[in-house]
């Protein structure tokens, strides 16, 4: 993908394309060093590096979007600063500063702005930050350098059916972390776990596998690379556990509900709370707000049929647009959550 005019924006699969430049920044054992732009899309690695061993990777997802005015803005970008300042704590790795993290995600929009979709096609210019250990290590211990890399490429939606229901399974014998592992720190390693499940929920016709909690196989967890909620009269409830992944998107649908005079609760759930659903949905920067019409809890032969109809809910129609609205410059921001970039 070299040249814009060959891009049909509006049918972008979810995928890696090429774009003109990355951001790179590393840490020598002391000190961040400089801000560096490669056109390059590979990193020189040695074969001892900490991150090939044991597991330094850490990593982020964010969008930037062209409004309806014409303007770029990035969502939400000091949040997810923090998230990957908490990751790198939780791994032992060294925090980039904010103040740099935010102008390696500025640069790298800059930088690509030929390739960020226009208003109107559905589309956006996704953000890739990971941070990875470079030392060599054969014993077990921590790097004490990293690489910071942030990538940007052009995505569609995440769910090729766009805006519909789908189905997701139950399968308790897969764990994606540990009760008091990873889970809430967003490491590549969490998903390699979830994988396996997966590939057989959609081997089945599933959209995603959703996750229960993995201690006692008895509370909703997370729903494939996903946050989960459910919506119950005037309740968004979503599932509270050492294992879940804070959702930048999730918090910001729950400040909406709010707004929408929703109550919201996070807590644990249990699976037969789905029996009380008026509305499921997964949620996170890649989908936004995908809803779910039913899931299958295999091991007991359950089916919670959540939408009768197998179409969206009113309320995760309207919160799905509330937040796209605000992403994509056509309603006003009164929370802050928006960056304005110059390209």
């Amino acid at each position: 993908m070299s040249k814009q005019e060959d891009i049909d924006w509006s049918h972008l699969p979810f995928d890696y394309h090429k774009t003109d430049y990355n951001v790179r920044c590393s840490f020598d054992g002391e000190k961040w060093g400089d801000i560096v732009v490669t056109d390059s899309e590979n990193i020189n690695l040695h074969m001892a590096a900490a991150c090939l061993h044991y597991g330094q990777e850490i990593f982020e997802g964010q969008k930037a979007f062209r409004g309806k005015d014409g303007k770029v803005r990035l969502f939400r970008i000091e949040e997810n600063c923090k998230r990957i300042q908490d990751s790198a704590r939780g791994l032992m790795m060294e925090p980039i500063p904010t103040d740099k993290f935010i102008e390696m995600a500025e640069r790298v929009v800059k930088l690509n702005a030929r390739f960020i979709p226009p208003y109107g096609t559905g589309s956006s210019l996704y953000l890739r930050p990971l941070e990875i250990g470079v030392s060599p290590r054969v014993g077990v211990r921590a790097s004490s350098e990293y690489l910071m890399v942030i990538f940007a490429t052009p995505v569609g939606s995440y769910f090729p059916e766009g805006f519909n229901t789908t189905k997701v399974v139950i399968y308790r014998e897969y764990d994606r972390a540990a009760p008091c592992g990873t889970g809430r720190w967003k490491v590549g390693g969490n998903y390699a776990g979830g994988l396996r499940a997966t590939e057989r929920a959609k081997s089945h016709g599933y959209s995603a596998a959703l996750f229960l909690d993995p201690k006692e196989k008895k509370y909703l967890d997370e729903c494939g690379p996903a946050n989960f909620f459910i919506i119950e009269g005037d309740r968004y409830i979503t599932p509270k556990s050492n294992s879940i992944l804070p959702s930048i998107t999730n918090i910001s649908l729950q400040q909406i509900a709010r707004d929408m005079g929703l109550k919201v609760e996070c807590r644990p759930v249990p699976v037969e709370e789905l029996a009380k659903a008026d509305e499921a949905a997964e949620c996170g920067t890649a989908a936004v707000a995908s809803p779910i019409s039913e899931v299958y809890d295999s091991d007991n032969d359950v089916h919670y049929v959540i939408s009768k109809d197998g179409k969206p809910g009113p309320v995760v129609t309207e919160l799905y647009h509330r937040l796209q609205a605000i992403q994509r410059g056509e309603a006003p921001d009164p929370y802050g959550w928006l960056r304005e970039i110059d390209v």
